[in-house]
């Protein structure tokens, strides 16, 4: 699937950033040997995490292990989302992350974020926003790799991966309660 083409990617801004994150070292270059492609679409991302690209490719060095990466990973808005949502799944709202495979023979595949919903859900869990999304990047490329959470078993198996690979960015585990 094509990235939407509405939003052109923007340029680093002068921003207050509200998180330090975790993730702001450089990215190990070797993990890929052609790295996905990572657009920020909206330029809110930045407000909320300094670096939001090396954030993305340190969460999906930590999947390399576990099966196909994406081409592409799209940091967008839930009004993009809400409508590639109802194009192609049927469900007219926006969600945090959607994955789309490639066709056939083609490697890579593309995960596309909701600034808003990413946003909400970690200001809710009380989680900061790089963590969250950190999560979700791992949850999508999982999904890429074939893992699902459709049934109980597969959700167990896929929520113990996430931790563990959480756990190797230094983001504690999104399944466990909060004291």
């Amino acid at each position: 699937m094509e990235p939407p083409s509405s939003s052109s990617h923007v340029q680093p801004q002068d921003v207050t950033y509200r998180e330090n994150s975790v993730f702001a070292e450089s990215f190990p270059s070797s993990a890929f040997e052609d790295a996905p492609e990572v657009l920020v679409e909206d330029r809110r991302w930045r407000s909320y995490i300094a670096s939001p690209e090396k954030l993305v490719w340190r969460a999906l060095a930590a999947c390399t292990d576990y099966g196909k990466q994406p081409s592409s990973v799209v940091l967008s808005t839930d009004r993009v989302v809400k409508r590639l949502n109802g194009e192609h799944r049927g469900k007219h709202r926006p969600t945090n992350v959607l994955t789309f495979e490639p066709p056939p023979g083609i490697p890579g595949g593309d995960i596309i974020l909701a600034l808003e919903t990413v946003v909400r859900e970690a200001h809710k869990a009380g989680k900061p926003v790089s963590h969250h999304l950190a999560h979700l990047i791992v949850h999508g490329s999982l999904h890429l790799a074939g893992y699902d959470h459709h049934h109980a078993g597969e959700a167990r198996e896929m929520e113990m991966l996430e931790s563990r690979l959480l756990s190797r960015l230094g983001v504690p585990n999104p399944w466990k309660p909060r004291s």
